[in-house]
């Protein structure tokens, strides 16, 4: 059978008013998303199969990406095509990018006490909520000792190497331990049609790498390049979750001093309080951006270059995913590649996040506050958040 002529079956406008919804409500993260998208697009509306849902999720938490996003979509993509797979990404990722791009846009303008207290609040739940996500994947992608070890491998190399250097040398080294251990299990399950043909995923491939490759020499010509080349590199290496973005958007936008720590935390915490992807903390960070472009120009570029090497990896994957998963030196090499994130990923923990954040004790507090509001009390994230701002001014008045 040729996936690429497989028929479509609804309409883009369909496609956008399903995906407005779910990113007006998607709350809680990349898995709650996963959870959301099935209840809506499988079980209620019937858009494909469970068995076929499930190996989609499979394939884009495979993929470096955001995995949410990625199935998003590929869902529009089987749904109505090429414009249904754009339908879906703008209608999920545009409020909480506005929103964001909203609140950088103003933030500067609010002076006082509540303001930067609500910053400070921000930045603080930055570490409770980077530390749910370093608890949560240390459990499921480090559940033996060899896994541990390139976690705590990945740790020792970036402090020897900082920066994507060591970030990019920490997932090769574990994917290489994780191909010399061999675990790996092949995946079975029935085939998964789209409409992209093998031609059309080559292609894809091949603008993935020429970008990779060619938007470093075109950074020397403006700053609107160097900005996009720092976002796409970011975006080809976040394997793991959207939270493993952190360490590389910090990497690329602090370290050269276009955006200051502060105002970096505070935004990776507003980007907890809104629904829709993760990612679109891109929009903070390029509305906040020093040198120009900023602004709403910014927001665009960044959003654009942080989204689009995930869907060109997503979109030369799907018509080669019924081989890949039956490879189990494939399943084995991302088993490493996953251990090591944790170790990049706990890193990022201690700093910029917690170094920046925790200023005494009565942080501390406030941190491990939030922490087990969301793990124990499973507290929705955007309730933590608030609380944490309302936490960050009343911190403002203690003497």
């Amino acid at each position: 059978m040729d996936h690429s002529r497989q028929q479509t079956q609804g309409s883009v406008a369909e496609v956008f008013r399903a995906f407005l919804k779910l990113g007006i409500t998607s709350f809680g993260g990349p898995i709650a998303h996963l959870g959301y998208f099935r209840d809506e697009l499988v079980i209620r509306r019937k858009w494909l199969s469970d068995t076929a849902y499930a190996d989609l999720v499979a394939l884009c938490q495979f993929l470096p990406g955001p995995a949410s996003s990625q199935v998003g979509f590929a869902l529009g993509l089987m749904r109505a095509g090429w414009g249904g797979a754009l339908a879906a990404f703008l209608a999920f990722t545009l409020p909480s990018a506005l929103f964001l791009l909203v609140l950088a846009l103003t933030a500067s303008h609010l002076e006082g006490l509540w303001s930067l207290g609500i910053r400070h609040g921000l930045k603080i739940v930055a570490v409770a909520i980077v530390a749910q996500a370093v608890w949560g994947m240390a459990r499921n992608l480090c559940p033996d000792k060899e896994r541990v070890a390139i976690a705590v491998a990945a740790v020792i190399l970036l402090a020897v190497m900082p920066g994507a250097g060591g970030m990019m040398g920490a997932i090769l080294l574990g994917a290489a331990a994780g191909l010399g251990l061999g675990r790996g299990q092949a995946r079975t399950g029935a085939q998964l049609a789209v409409p992209v043909s093998r031609g059309a995923g080559l292609v894809a491939l091949a603008v993935f790498v020429a970008l990779l490759a060619g938007l470093p020499v075109l950074a020397s010509l403006g700053q609107g390049f160097a900005l996009a080349d720092s976002f796409y590199r970011a975006g080809s290496l976040v394997f793991g979750g959207g939270h493993v973005v952190l360490p590389l958007l910090q990497t690329e936008t602090v370290a050269p001093g276009w955006v200051s720590n502060d105002a970096f935390l505070a935004g990776y915490g507003a980007a907890q309080a809104v629904p829709g992807p993760l990612f679109t903390f891109a929009a903070w960070l390029g509305a906040v951006m020093k040198p120009e472009p900023n602004g709403i120009a910014g927001a665009a570029i960044a959003l654009a270059a942080l989204f689009l090497p995930g869907f060109l990896i997503l979109i030369g994957a799907l018509p080669f995913w019924d081989q890949l998963r039956h490879r189990v030196w494939a399943q084995s090499a991302m088993q490493g590649a996953n251990a090591a994130v944790v170790g990049i990923l706990g890193m990022a923990l201690y700093t910029p996040v917690f170094t920046s954040a925790i200023g005494g004790l009565p942080d501390l507090a406030v941190a491990l506050i939030c922490f087990v509001a969301l793990v124990a009390w499973k507290t929705p994230p955007w309730v933590v958040v608030l609380l944490a701002a309302a936490g960050g001014v009343a911190l403002r008045w203690i003497p």
